[in-house]
């Protein structure tokens, strides 16, 4: 089967719409740097591919936005579709290539995560079925288990690659810390950035935080009135 049969779907929220889920400090940097080094490793496999944020994106839940985009690669005519996000640091082209040759075999691709979800799914159309991806638990740590199930029930060969770790919380960015060397410099500085200031950050409003309270006398207010001012 050629390669040009298959286009990569790149499920990514813009950084602001992730920064908003997620919470993380100097989020709206790091989640620039994963969109951008998503669509360069797209790039880099010379695989056609589509990024849709919530701009692109149809439904009023994750399923629905999530098979509504596959639906739409399908419809374009490609037999395969490949999908990553932009949350996984230690993705790279090679797990797409190797992807695009499981699926020039006729066999599943998934990338499981850590958190029970996935990095990657690999899936010729004969193996979308609408409804029951429709019913699979999203945002679930069921989710990569589930979708296994439902593709070894049609009798076909699930390959999966390497666990990796995504980036859900700040806590995540912690461990990541532990595979720095297995990231991008750029990427990787930023993470030691990020963890180093936010540190820092947390230190200095506890401090602050603690002055008040030490300040405030019970008797001329609530000293949470203050604290809100900080905001």
């Amino acid at each position: 089967m050629s390669a040009e049969n298959t286009a990569i779907l790149i499920f990514a929220q813009t950084s602001a719409e992730e920064q908003k889920r997620k919470s993380i400090y100097k989020g709206l940097a790091l989640f620039n740097a994963l969109n951008e080094r998503a669509v360069r490793i797209a790039e880099k496999t010379g695989l056609p591919y589509f990024l849709y944020t919530e701009k692109q994106q149809k439904g009023t839940s994750f399923a629905q936005r999530f098979v509504n985009a596959i639906s739409e690669i399908f419809a374009k005519g490609y037999e395969n579709v490949i999908t990553i996000g932009n949350d996984s640091p230690q993705l790279n082209s090679s797990h797409i290539i190797a992807s695009l040759k499981q699926l020039e075999k006729n066999n599943f691709v998934l990338g499981p995560s850590t958190d029970g979800g996935f990095y990657l799914m690999g899936l010729h159309r004969s193996l979308f079925n609408r409804d029951a991806f429709l019913e699979l638990p999203w945002q679930n740590s069921a989710l990569s288990r589930s979708l296994k199930d439902l593709i070894s029930a049609s009798s076909k060969s699930v390959v999966t690659l390497s666990t990796l770790h995504d980036i859900d919380s700040a806590d995540d960015l912690k461990t990541l810390s532990n595979f720095i060397k297995e990231l991008p410099l750029l990427l990787g500085k930023l993470i030691r950035h990020i963890l180093s200031n936010s540190d820092q950050f947390r230190q200095e409003k506890s401090t602050f935080f603690k002055k008040i309270y030490q300040h405030t006398s019970p008797n001329k207010g609530s000293p949470i009135y203050s604290i809100s001012l900080f905001g």
